[in-house]
């Protein structure tokens, strides 16, 4: 069962040479029926490429839904970058997701093969390895630009953590001040600052002066407090400084690493004020290359998708390589009611004998290696699904 969540692009043989009195039949049983709407159906023209022979066809059979996969997967994460910068914001996101400036309804009820781009005088091996190439440039800039805005990202939250966390954590610029501490050029005392949990506060009061010798008396003063924290100062000589940390750290105060500097609040508001701008500027170069590169990326899985059902076509009803196709948008609410009437509208296909234009020899004559392939067919018509982006 297909999908409800993609277009189907479908595909079928000819029949009298005239696919616009095909399109006009099927338009009408589907319309009639209430099965789709005139904006979720058009055509699909498959151009005539180069087929090759039955083995290079084969080979590609099997290589095609990897490389569809891949391409898919490239176009879903282009998709889940641009939600992730819009906040999953669906509005905004609708504006993003276009191909050529085109909505991709509008895009694939009116598509057509870039001949320009992707010459059908090559053959398909050519085209495929052209199409591949592009995806994975796509991907990697993709990811170098991801990269690049993650880095910055990062670096702001975690400039944003130490100015807004807690006293343990947070940066100290604008609560330390010039006279909260000895002079830091002192040769022999040097003042600590320290993170004490509020539920120990009368624990550092009654006890910061014992913990080793050599702590000035009466020189710890609270200087900040929050929810969780305490900051008080302390001055010590600095030949017990580490053992006093070490005592501070056994009883659960947090020293922090704290070092005097004239316009240190300065410095790290322009820190933070850096850290903005660089995010900010990523943001939105990462934004416009994902809406940029998700019109390329789905412009070239389409392109393999329309490959992959020509090579299907060719291999189920065979040569002369000339095919009526459609792309249809399914409604999820008549989903199976649609492939049902598709199915019967076709049905002529599965008929002995009748089995499409230039396929009269039937599945019996298929070399046995390539049974099993023909046998997999649940449709009397060629289907593949293309991908649906959700806003």
């Amino acid at each position: 069962m297909p999908s409800d969540l993609a277009y189907w692009m479908i595909a079928v043989p000819i029949q009298s040479n005239d696919p616009h009195q095909m399109m006009s039949s099927l338009s009408k049983i589907l319309l009639k029926d209430n099965l789709t709407t005139s904006n979720e159906l058009g055509p699909l023209s498959l151009p005539p490429f180069k087929t090759g022979t039955l083995d290079q066809l084969i080979n590609l059979s099997e290589e095609l839904p990897r490389s569809d996969n891949q391409f898919t997967q490239i176009v879903a994460k282009v998709v889940d970058t641009l939600r992730n910068l819009l906040n999953n914001d669906a509005e905004a996101l609708g504006q993003h997701i276009q191909v050529n400036e085109q909505s991709i309804d509008d895009y694939l009820l009116s598509w057509s093969w870039n001949g320009q781009r992707y010459r059908t005088d090559r053959s398909i091996r050519e085209i495929v390895d052209t199409l591949t190439k592009e995806i994975t440039s796509i991907d990697n800039v993709m990811k170098n630009k991801l990269n690049s805005y993650n880095t910055a990202k990062g670096q702001l939250q975690q400039i944003q953590r130490r100015r807004n966390g807690n006293l343990s954590t947070r940066a100290l610029g604008d609560v330390v001040h010039r006279n909260d501490i000895v002079d830091p050029n002192s040769e022999y005392i040097e003042t600590l600052i320290v993170a004490v949990p509020n539920n120990n506060v009368k624990d550092w009061q009654s006890r910061y002066e014992r913990l080793t010798d050599m702590v000035v008396p009466r020189s710890s003063n609270k200087l900040a407090s929050d929810e969780e924290y305490s900051l008080f100062n302390v001055t010590v000589f600095k030949k017990v400084k580490e053992e006093f940390c070490n005592k501070c750290r056994e009883n659960k105060f947090v020293i922090r690493d704290f070092r005097w500097e004239d316009d240190l609040a300065e410095q790290q508001k322009a820190e933070l004020d850096e850290a903005n701008v660089s995010e900010k500027e990523l943001w939105t170069e990462l934004l416009r290359l994902a809406r940029t590169n998700f019109s390329e990326a789905y412009m070239v899985l389409t392109h393999i998708k329309v490959i992959r059902t020509f090579v299907e076509s060719v291999l189920r009803f065979g040569l002369p390589a000339e095919y009526f196709g459609i792309v249809v948008k399914p409604n999820p609410k008549r989903t199976k009611a649609l492939l049902s009437s598709l199915t019967s509208h076709f049905s002529y296909l599965e008929a002995p004998g009748k089995k499409g234009k230039g396929n009269s020899s039937g599945n019996d004559d298929a070399p046995g290696e390539y049974a099993a392939y023909l046998e997999q067919e649940q449709y009397p018509f060629v289907l593949t699904e293309q991908f649906l982006v959700a806003a």
